[in-house]
């Protein structure tokens, strides 16, 4: 007779806690043995995937840097349907080839309203993509050609659909694994789609509600609305990635009808709303996650480049308003969380998913990713596998890290 785990419910009562991890990896290691699941894990750096599958295309919104067609709508719930509208579909690959931009591309050579943020980024030597509608966002699934382990900079450009638990996840896995997150978000009451989702409540969701940990990025969006100027950048010496990176100085930004952001833990703000440089009045934020860093941005105002959709009414905030900084501190933010060099080793190895503790998430990942995986995260010992000497030490390593 084959060997099978315990009913819980009819399972003597394990007298000692040290055995509890013991017996969860029986019964795991069984499953996965019979299903012969496998998780990669990892980060690609210079690939940066916009996602457009979060109603990004909704009302007069534009926020895709190239589109062909324009057949798509808003159905039932807020989703986005082909065939049902004429708002942009952007497809994965902008067309004409990245490969033809040279330095004096003109922006207009993709059609979206964040194509000059994608060929500025070409020009830097990155490739971007672009998350269609309908495609799935998941973070170590070999099945999924666009898989997060296969990019280094993940954009979410104002979402007013709300992640799923297993997306939100992902996400925050990716991050974990030393991706770069960079979050658009909008004022409180831009539900474009009318699903009563807006981007505040969407980003807040994904902070909160994660099953992962609470608010692992230490940002917070706001529910209110500016609009304005501000001239109010960081004096902190860690913002200087962002105000003074190689695409230039950054000193101002304008938000119109934009949400603040608050900024706790390893969050910082860049530029702030006032002069007193608040955290809770941040417009754009940055912070650290595991191997990986994020930046936030609370108004989909700035990286909007004037073109695009010529159904929606659209505004040159990328290159033309604060004398460019936009534009500037966008580039800077991408270059500051590429991946570009392997991430130092973590203090607590065994600490997969990067939650603060080695518990049984990261049990779960370990299993997911048995046998031979090339640097994965999973493979705590780095000899090029996940087995048993990995599984032993992520047990020895139970509870909280130091």
């Amino acid at each position: 007779m084959p060997r099978r785990c315990m009913n819980p419910g009819n399972s003597p009562r394990i007298r000692h806690r040290a055995r509890a991890p013991f017996a969860v990896a029986a019964c795991v290691i069984a499953a996965f043995a019979c299903t012969g699941a496998a998780l990669a894990q990892g980060v690609v750096p210079n690939k940066v995937l916009f996602d457009a599958t979060k109603a990004q295309m909704a009302g007069n919104a534009d926020w895709v840097i190239d589109a062909d067609t324009n057949n798509i709508g808003t159905g039932t719930g807020g989703l986005m349907v082909v065939g049902a509208g004429t708002e942009s579909n952007p497809q994965r690959f902008p067309t004409p080839p990245q490969s033809g931009i040279t330095a004096s591309t003109p922006e207009t050579y993709w059609r979206g309203a964040l194509s000059a943020w994608g060929v500025a980024l070409v020009k830097r030597g990155f490739s971007v993509e672009t998350l269609p509608v309908g495609a799935r966002i998941t973070f170590g699934d070999p099945t999924n050609a666009q898989d997060l382990s296969n990019y280094g900079i993940y954009v979410i450009p104002e979402p007013n659909i709300l992640f799923t638990l297993a997306e939100k996840q992902a996400i925050i896995r990716f991050v974990a694994a030393g991706g770069g997150l960079f979050l658009g978000g909008n004022h409180s009451g831009s539900d474009r789609n009318n699903d009563g989702e807006d981007p505040v409540v969407v980003y807040n969701d994904l902070f909160t509600n994660n099953g992962i940990a609470v608010n692992p990025f230490g940002l917070a969006a706001n529910a209110n609305s500016f609009t304005l100027i501000a001239s109010f950048p960081a004096t902190d010496p860690a913002a200087a990635p962002i105000l003074a990176g190689p695409a230039g100085t950054v000193t101002a930004i304008e938000y119109n009808a934009g949400s603040t952001i608050t900024v706790s833990g390893a969050a910082r703000g860049a530029l702030f709303r006032t002069a007193a440089r608040g955290n809770a009045d941040a417009m754009f934020a940055f912070s650290t996650y595991g191997a990986g860093k994020v930046a936030m941005l609370g108004d989909s105002s700035p990286p909007d480049d004037g073109t695009g959709d010529s159904g929606d009414t659209l505004f040159p905030g990328w290159a033309g308003e604060v004398n460019g900084d936009h534009a500037d501190a966008i580039i800077n933010a991408c270059v500051w969380m590429n991946p570009t060099a392997a991430p130092p080793p973590p203090a607590c190895p065994a600490d997969i998913d990067a939650s603060g503790a080695v518990d049984g998430a990261d049990l779960a990942a370990l299993l997911q990713s048995w046998g031979a995986c090339a640097k994965c995260s999973a493979d705590i010992d780095g000899s090029g596998a996940i087995d048993g000497a990995d599984l032993a030490a992520l047990l020895q390593s139970w509870g909280a890290c130091p």
